[in-house]
């Protein structure tokens, strides 16, 4: 009996990390934000953010600096730059012209055109008529929350089209660490993910008008925010999943990341004051309806087929 109380209640801990994970990860949108109005730009939010977190995490995995062979160092390279600057870069600028919440939706579509890619790339896993029927839904619904921005609340389309383009950014990483995750840990492939992600991103600072002094950087408000995004988003929330899909499985922890988009619009509202309308809220209801029922009928349906 104490065992069965025990084993639930360490379900229920690492049930209450999960929720906690993705919490964070929806109000990270909020805080890119509040440094940008605050004179960061959206490259240096991102460089700050993973420099420190890639230092952080160094001292956790450093056993391995170099990967096996030159040819997965080059993928290593496509990994920064598809899942760090490209990704992260297009999504800060996103923000810049779009609502919080939009930009927290539209990304959350990266796991339902990882499916769609995968499929056009490889026949073999072309996507059934579940994650179609769920995928023209979700995707009903960007229009909406694309309309609803551009019409009814008058905002350039341009942060909900870089929105996308960073989902499908995200897309295309996954496809590229799929054939490293055999091979190296998921520690080792973050951490070269953001070292290479940084390295790539350091050019764009070129471009840039004026580069934020670090007297600005040590004020409160301001450092709160990177330490949260660096240390709790992109380092202490990532092993606290990786952990947490160890022990409740993979399929229990992803039901989780459904919530993101509606805690990065409740906290947009109460936080930042965005308006919340009624063709809005329907657009975020049908992406998360559209993602979960994709996810939902192709799971069901794989379980059927190993039934038989």
């Amino acid at each position: 009996m104490s065992t069965k109380r025990f084993s639930a209640g360490s379900n229920l801990i690492y049930h209450a990390g999960a929720a906690v994970a993705v919490m964070g990860w929806g109000i990270s949108f909020i805080s890119t934000k509040v440094l940008m109005d605050n004179g960061l730009s959206p490259i240096e939010v991102y460089i700050y953010r993973f420099a420190l977190a890639y230092l952080a995490l160094l001292l956790f995995c450093h056993k391995q600096i170099r990967s096996n062979t030159w040819r997965h160092e080059f993928i290593f390279i496509l990994a920064g730059l598809f899942g760090g600057s490209i990704y992260f870069i297009s999504e800060n600028v996103a923000l810049q012209y779009t609502l919080v919440s939009n930009v927290s939706l539209i990304t959350s579509l990266s796991p339902l055109l990882t499916v769609l890619l995968i499929g056009f790339l490889y026949r073999s896993e072309r996507p059934g008529k579940a994650t179609i029927f769920g995928s023209a839904i979700a995707f009903v619904g960007v229009g909406l929350v694309i309309f609803n921005s551009s019409f009814a609340l008058s905002i350039n389309p341009l942060g909900d089209l870089l929105a996308l383009l960073a989902a499908l950014c995200w897309a295309v990483y996954s496809i590229i660490i799929k054939q490293l995750t055999p091979l190296y840990s998921a520690l080792f492939i973050t951490r070269k993910t953001f070292f290479y992600g940084v390295l790539t991103a350091l050019p764009f600072l070129l471009i840039e008008p004026h580069v934020t002094s670090p007297a600005v950087l040590i004020q409160p408000k301001l450092l709160l925010n990177i330490l949260f995004l660096a240390l709790f988003c992109s380092l202490f929330a990532y092993l606290m999943w990786a952990v947490i899909n160890g022990k409740i499985g993979a399929v229990k922890a992803s039901n989780y990341m459904y919530f993101q988009p509606v805690v990065t619009l409740v906290f947009s509202f109460l936080i930042l004051g965005e308006k919340i309308t009624l063709i809005g809220v329907t657009g975020c209801a049908m992406i998360l309806l559209g993602v979960w029922l994709a996810d939902y009928l192709q799971k069901r349906g794989s379980r059927a087929a190993t039934r038989h």
